[in-house]
């Protein structure tokens, strides 16, 4: 009974393993017959289509076309371009000009400076002489680095009057500096038209104003025509407080003359200089003016930043005070009255009248009526 029991079931297992193999062999033969069928419409399909010449007879046989078409404008779709291989592309974007898109961030520091300058006004220097020395320039004393994209947007602001040879001086100096420290920068010569009283604090205003029609600077940096930078490590850009740059000047003995002292060459981004309403149009005449700023940067809660007595070393050009520049007999009075004046009178009360502007290689000089005063 147990060996009829196990036959059963081994004659069981037997038939299951056939069922199973013939199956999988099923699947096999209808998986072939499928592929075949396939194969053959390829091959029915390749014989249908009519033939293609070869890819380098058809470029030689329409070379001819090609070349009159090009000479004529107009292209010729017979014509197959083939793509440069990788390494030519490669070889074209090199020799290619750069574009801003392309470049990187210029590096803090900027490599080419060479720290502390001679400055000497011994011999005197021509305007060819300095353009021809700035073959970079752009019209209007404009310059960006070829080779970075700029840390900053900067307007140089010259207040102006009768200074043709302290200017000279002062672009022959600075404009090497400033492409040394790899600055997007133009430079802005504003010049008070008439005899009535100088007016620094307004001139600086209007440079503000005028080159802002220019360009979208970030930065501005307010200087005196007279004063030279002894160190090209003194960077004339901006930071995140007001930067007095003339910290040491030759005539005080390279000492700062003063703590609450903001005048010289200063530097204020379009935020710093609005939050103050700028600078009062109403100092008529030498000083005051630059203690009206510092006192509007005290009472916006701003700090002044400076570089060390080493870095921010300056030499001043020797020169008699101007005429119509005597002493201002108020300047006493508008700084008692600075915290309740500044909201308005500054940037939103200025009012000239521009007479001309001149562009040349190594300046933009805006010739300006700033009115006179009521005193």
């Amino acid at each position: 009974m147990r060996d009829s029991t196990n036959f059963t079931a081994q004659q069981i297992c037997t038939l299951v393993v056939v069922v199973l193999s013939f199956v999988h062999i099923s699947f096999i033969f209808i998986y072939y017959l499928r592929n075949l069928d396939i194969s053959a419409s390829f091959l029915q399909f390749q014989q249908e289509q009519p033939s293609v010449p070869d890819q380098t007879e058809r470029t030689s046989s329409s070379s001819s076309r090609g070349a009159a078409a090009a000479e004529l404008g107009t292209p010729d779709p017979s014509v197959t371009v083939t793509p440069a291989p990788v390494e030519k592309l490669s070889a074209l974007n090199k020799s290619a000009p750069p574009t801003d898109a392309k470049l990187d961030r210029c590096p803090d520091p900027p490599p080419a400076l060479v720290g502390p300058l001679r400055i000497e006004f011994s011999d005197p220097v021509s305007m060819d002489t300095i353009r021809a020395e700035n073959p970079n320039l752009r019209e209007g004393g404009r310059y960006k680095p070829k080779d970075c994209i700029a840390l900053q947007k900067v307007a140089i602001i010259i207040p102006f009057r009768n200074r043709d040879e302290h200017l000279k001086f002062w672009l022959y100096y600075l404009h090497p500096i400033l492409q040394r420290q790899q600055l997007d920068y133009g430079v802005y010569v504003i010049n008070q038209d008439g005899e009535f009283r100088f007016n620094r604090a307004k001139l600086l205003n209007i440079g503000y104003v005028e080159a802002l029609k220019d360009y979208d600077y970030e930065c501005f940096i307010f200087s005196d025509v007279d004063l030279i930078p002894m160190d090209d490590r003194n960077i004339y850009k901006c930071s995140s407080q007001p930067r007095h740059l003339s910290v040491a000047i030759d005539k005080f003995g390279f000492r700062l003359p003063y703590t609450q002292i903001f005048g010289g060459v200063s530097a204020l981004t379009k935020e710093q200089y609005l939050h103050i309403n700028g600078f009062s149009n109403n100092y008529w005449g030498w000083g005051g003016e630059d203690d009206d700023i510092y006192k509007r940067l005290a009472f916006k809660r701003m700090f002044i930043s400076r570089p060390n007595s080493i870095v921010g070393r300056y030499r001043m050009i020797v020169h008699h005070r101007d005429e119509k520049n005597e002493p201002n007999p108020e300047s006493f009075n508008n700084l008692m009255r600075t915290l309740q004046t500044m909201n308005k009178d500054g940037a939103n009360s200025l009012v000239y009248q521009i007479v001309r502007v001149e562009k040349d290689q190594l300046y933009t000089k805006v010739t300006v009526d700033v009115g006179k005063p009521a005193y």
